[in-house]
Protein backbone atom coordinates (compact mmCIF):
# COMPACT_ATOMS: atom_id res chain seq x y z
CA UNK A 1 0.00 0.00 0.00
CA UNK A 2 2.48 2.83 -0.99
CA UNK A 3 2.14 6.00 -1.10
CA UNK A 4 1.45 8.56 -3.99
CA UNK A 5 1.71 12.16 -3.13
CA UNK A 6 -1.49 13.31 -1.09
CA UNK A 7 -3.40 9.88 -1.92
CA UNK A 8 -2.86 7.09 -0.78
CA UNK A 9 -2.77 4.13 -3.63
CA UNK A 10 -3.75 0.47 -3.33
CA UNK A 11 -2.36 -2.03 -5.61
CA UNK A 12 -2.43 -5.64 -7.00
CA UNK A 13 0.65 -7.83 -8.57
CA UNK A 14 -0.85 -10.46 -10.79
CA UNK A 15 1.61 -13.32 -12.15
CA UNK A 16 -0.56 -13.46 -15.63
CA UNK A 17 0.16 -9.64 -16.21
CA UNK A 18 3.56 -8.16 -16.47
CA UNK A 19 2.54 -5.16 -14.80
CA UNK A 20 0.97 -3.98 -11.53
CA UNK A 21 -2.71 -2.90 -11.27
CA UNK A 22 -3.39 -0.29 -9.32
CA UNK A 23 -7.05 -1.00 -7.41
CA UNK A 24 -7.85 2.35 -5.53
CA UNK A 25 -7.28 5.66 -4.67
CA UNK A 26 -7.90 7.45 -1.54
CA UNK A 27 -7.43 10.69 -0.26
CA UNK A 28 -5.48 11.58 2.83
CA UNK A 29 -3.70 8.76 4.92
CA UNK A 30 -5.75 8.17 7.92
CA UNK A 31 -8.04 5.09 9.00
CA UNK A 32 -11.12 6.24 7.53
CA UNK A 33 -9.63 6.11 4.45
CA UNK A 34 -8.16 2.81 4.38
CA UNK A 35 -11.27 1.43 5.94
CA UNK A 36 -13.53 3.14 2.84
CA UNK A 37 -10.68 0.55 0.61
CA UNK A 38 -11.77 -2.33 3.16
CA UNK A 39 -15.62 -1.79 2.70
CA UNK A 40 -15.09 -1.07 -1.29
CA UNK A 41 -12.86 -4.63 -1.85
CA UNK A 42 -15.50 -6.53 0.64
CA UNK A 43 -14.93 -8.89 3.27
CA UNK A 44 -14.93 -11.97 1.55
CA UNK A 45 -12.06 -10.60 -0.89
CA UNK A 46 -9.98 -9.24 2.47
CA UNK A 47 -9.68 -12.75 4.03
CA UNK A 48 -8.37 -13.64 0.90
CA UNK A 49 -5.32 -11.53 1.10
CA UNK A 50 -1.97 -13.36 1.78
CA UNK A 51 0.58 -10.25 1.56
CA UNK A 52 0.63 -6.76 2.77
CA UNK A 53 3.18 -4.15 1.89
CA UNK A 54 3.22 -0.70 3.91
CA UNK A 55 5.27 1.85 5.68
CA UNK A 56 5.07 2.69 8.94
CA UNK A 57 2.19 4.67 9.38
CA UNK A 58 -0.01 4.28 12.43
CA UNK A 59 -3.30 4.43 10.38
CA UNK A 60 -2.13 1.68 8.12
CA UNK A 61 -0.58 -1.04 10.76
CA UNK A 62 -4.27 -0.18 12.62
CA UNK A 63 -6.16 -0.95 9.98
CA UNK A 64 -4.76 -3.73 8.36
CA UNK A 65 -4.38 -5.84 12.02
CA UNK A 66 -8.16 -4.96 12.08
CA UNK A 67 -9.04 -6.14 8.48
CA UNK A 68 -6.74 -8.78 7.07
CA UNK A 69 -5.13 -10.02 10.35
CA UNK A 70 -4.73 -13.65 8.34
CA UNK A 71 -2.58 -11.59 5.98
CA UNK A 72 1.83 -11.63 6.21
CA UNK A 73 2.52 -7.63 6.79
CA UNK A 74 5.52 -6.54 5.43
CA UNK A 75 7.23 -3.35 5.94
CA UNK A 76 8.77 -1.30 3.09
CA UNK A 77 12.21 -2.26 3.08
CA UNK A 78 13.05 1.26 1.31
CA UNK A 79 11.10 3.12 3.70
CA UNK A 80 12.75 1.63 6.73
CA UNK A 81 16.33 2.69 5.06
CA UNK A 82 14.57 6.30 3.81
CA UNK A 83 14.04 7.12 7.92
CA UNK A 84 17.46 6.16 8.23
CA UNK A 85 18.69 8.62 5.58
CA UNK A 86 16.67 11.28 7.21
CA UNK A 87 18.05 10.94 10.58
CA UNK A 88 21.71 10.78 9.30
CA UNK A 89 20.56 13.67 7.26
CA UNK A 90 19.71 15.47 10.32
CA UNK A 91 23.11 14.62 12.22
CA UNK A 92 24.76 15.72 9.75
CA UNK A 93 22.98 19.28 9.09
CA UNK A 94 23.57 19.92 12.71
CA UNK A 95 27.20 19.05 13.25
CA UNK A 96 27.88 20.76 10.26
CA UNK A 97 26.13 23.88 11.74
CA UNK A 98 28.30 23.20 15.21
CA UNK A 99 31.95 22.84 13.76
CA UNK A 100 30.85 26.25 11.78
CA UNK A 101 29.94 27.78 15.04
CA UNK A 102 33.10 26.35 16.47
CA UNK A 103 35.64 27.58 14.12
CA UNK A 104 36.20 23.87 12.50
CA UNK A 105 37.35 23.26 9.46
CA UNK A 106 34.06 22.38 7.21
CA UNK A 107 34.61 19.13 6.22
CA UNK A 108 31.05 18.02 6.39
CA UNK A 109 30.36 20.84 3.57
CA UNK A 110 28.58 19.11 0.30
CA UNK A 111 28.68 15.50 1.48
CA UNK A 112 24.86 15.32 1.62
CA UNK A 113 24.14 13.00 -1.25
CA UNK A 114 27.85 11.05 -0.60
CA UNK A 115 25.99 9.79 3.06
CA UNK A 116 22.67 8.68 1.72
CA UNK A 117 23.80 6.83 -1.22
CA UNK A 118 25.20 3.81 -1.00
CA UNK A 119 28.54 2.62 -1.79
CA UNK A 120 28.70 1.18 -4.57
CA UNK A 121 26.73 3.86 -6.24
CA UNK A 122 29.90 6.40 -5.10
CA UNK A 123 31.92 8.04 -7.63
CA UNK A 124 35.97 8.03 -7.63
CA UNK A 125 35.49 11.75 -6.08
CA UNK A 126 33.31 10.84 -3.80
CA UNK A 127 34.75 7.52 -2.59
CA UNK A 128 38.08 9.37 -2.08
CA UNK A 129 36.37 11.89 0.28
CA UNK A 130 34.21 9.73 1.85
CA UNK A 131 37.42 7.15 2.87
CA UNK A 132 38.79 10.52 4.45
CA UNK A 133 35.46 11.68 6.35
CA UNK A 134 36.01 8.12 7.95
CA UNK A 135 38.94 8.98 9.61
CA UNK A 136 37.17 11.69 11.75
CA UNK A 137 35.37 10.30 14.78
CA UNK A 138 32.25 12.37 14.11
CA UNK A 139 28.56 11.31 14.95
CA UNK A 140 27.35 11.78 11.02
CA UNK A 141 29.93 9.12 10.40
CA UNK A 142 29.31 6.79 13.35
CA UNK A 143 25.49 7.33 12.15
CA UNK A 144 26.45 6.83 8.11
CA UNK A 145 28.73 3.13 9.60
CA UNK A 146 25.27 2.47 12.02
CA UNK A 147 23.47 2.91 8.35
CA UNK A 148 25.82 0.22 6.63
CA UNK A 149 26.00 -1.99 8.82
CA UNK A 150 22.21 -2.64 8.90
CA UNK A 151 22.21 -3.44 5.24
CA UNK A 152 23.09 -7.15 6.63
CA UNK A 153 19.99 -7.65 8.36
CA UNK A 154 18.16 -7.54 4.48
CA UNK A 155 21.10 -10.91 3.80
CA UNK A 156 19.95 -13.34 6.80
CA UNK A 157 17.52 -16.59 5.72
CA UNK A 158 16.51 -17.18 9.17
CA UNK A 159 14.06 -14.98 11.33
CA UNK A 160 15.56 -16.17 14.14
CA UNK A 161 18.96 -14.93 13.10
CA UNK A 162 17.56 -12.05 11.82
CA UNK A 163 15.93 -10.80 14.86
CA UNK A 164 19.07 -11.45 16.80
CA UNK A 165 21.04 -9.42 14.46
CA UNK A 166 18.06 -6.69 15.03
CA UNK A 167 18.09 -6.66 18.49
CA UNK A 168 22.34 -6.18 18.86
CA UNK A 169 22.22 -3.58 16.44
CA UNK A 170 19.12 -1.45 18.25
CA UNK A 171 21.12 -2.27 21.72
CA UNK A 172 24.76 -0.38 19.71
CA UNK A 173 22.71 2.10 18.35
CA UNK A 174 20.60 3.57 21.56
CA UNK A 175 24.46 3.37 23.28
CA UNK A 176 25.53 5.55 20.72
CA UNK A 177 24.21 8.51 21.86
CA UNK A 178 22.86 9.88 18.67
CA UNK A 179 19.51 11.17 19.17
CA UNK A 180 18.00 10.79 15.74
CA UNK A 181 19.11 7.24 15.40
CA UNK A 182 18.14 6.02 18.75
CA UNK A 183 14.90 7.35 17.69
CA UNK A 184 15.73 4.95 14.29
CA UNK A 185 16.49 1.57 16.68
CA UNK A 186 13.38 2.47 19.07
CA UNK A 187 11.18 2.81 15.77
CA UNK A 188 12.39 -0.97 14.12
CA UNK A 189 12.29 -2.34 18.13
CA UNK A 190 8.43 -1.39 18.27
CA UNK A 191 8.29 -2.92 14.94
CA UNK A 192 9.89 -5.72 15.18
CA UNK A 193 7.26 -8.31 14.47
CA UNK A 194 6.66 -6.70 11.04
CA UNK A 195 10.50 -6.32 9.96
CA UNK A 196 11.29 -10.25 10.78
CA UNK A 197 8.11 -10.74 8.17
CA UNK A 198 10.01 -9.57 5.59
CA UNK A 199 11.74 -12.96 5.40
CA UNK A 200 8.56 -15.20 6.01
CA UNK A 201 7.57 -13.35 2.51
CA UNK A 202 10.97 -13.74 0.87
CA UNK A 203 10.46 -15.23 -2.52
CA UNK A 204 6.40 -13.96 -2.59
CA UNK A 205 6.58 -9.77 -2.15
CA UNK A 206 9.20 -7.83 -3.98
CA UNK A 207 9.70 -4.37 -2.28
CA UNK A 208 11.49 -3.34 -5.30
CA UNK A 209 8.30 -3.45 -7.23
CA UNK A 210 6.83 -1.71 -4.48
CA UNK A 211 9.31 0.99 -4.67
CA UNK A 212 9.29 0.90 -8.70
CA UNK A 213 5.49 1.57 -7.85
CA UNK A 214 5.83 4.20 -6.17
CA UNK A 215 7.95 5.92 -8.11
CA UNK A 216 5.11 5.45 -11.48
CA UNK A 217 2.79 6.81 -8.68
CA UNK A 218 5.21 10.21 -7.87
CA UNK A 219 5.53 10.94 -11.61
CA UNK A 220 1.91 10.77 -12.48
CA UNK A 221 1.15 13.20 -9.60
CA UNK A 222 3.94 15.68 -11.10
CA UNK A 223 2.85 15.08 -14.26
CA UNK A 224 -0.74 15.94 -13.47
CA UNK A 225 0.21 18.92 -11.43
CA UNK A 226 -1.48 21.42 -13.85
CA UNK A 227 -4.73 19.98 -12.28
CA UNK A 228 -6.52 21.87 -9.81
CA UNK A 229 -8.53 19.41 -8.02
CA UNK A 230 -8.20 15.97 -6.12
CA UNK A 231 -10.76 13.88 -8.96
CA UNK A 232 -8.60 15.24 -11.75
CA UNK A 233 -5.33 13.52 -10.04
CA UNK A 234 -7.35 10.37 -8.90
CA UNK A 235 -8.33 9.96 -12.92
CA UNK A 236 -4.80 10.37 -13.84
CA UNK A 237 -3.54 7.94 -11.79
CA UNK A 238 -6.02 5.04 -12.40
CA UNK A 239 -5.58 5.76 -15.97
CA UNK A 240 -1.74 5.54 -15.92
CA UNK A 241 -1.25 3.10 -13.88
CA UNK A 242 -5.16 1.23 -13.87
CA UNK A 243 -4.62 -0.33 -17.17
CA UNK A 244 -8.06 1.49 -17.75
CA UNK A 245 -9.82 0.82 -21.24
CA UNK A 246 -9.02 3.62 -23.53
CA UNK A 247 -11.88 5.08 -25.72
CA UNK A 248 -12.92 3.55 -29.16
CA UNK A 249 -11.99 5.59 -31.76
CA UNK A 250 -12.97 4.90 -35.44
CA UNK A 251 -9.20 4.69 -37.00
CA UNK A 252 -6.34 2.80 -35.61
CA UNK A 253 -3.20 4.44 -35.80
CA UNK A 254 -0.60 1.60 -34.77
Amino acid sequence: MPRASSADCLWSHKSAFPYHLLLWVGEKRTVKTLLRFFRSFGPERSKLLRFICSDMWKPYLKVIAKKASQAVHVLDRYHVIAKMNKAIDEVRAHEAREMAKDGFEPVLKKTRWLLLKRPENLTEHQDTKLAELLQYNLKSMRSYLLKEEFQFFWEYLSPYWAGQFLDKWCTKTMRSKIEPMKAIAKTLRKHRALLLNWFRARGQVSTGAVEGFNNKAKLTTRNAYGFKTYHAAEIALYHALGALPGPKMTHRFF
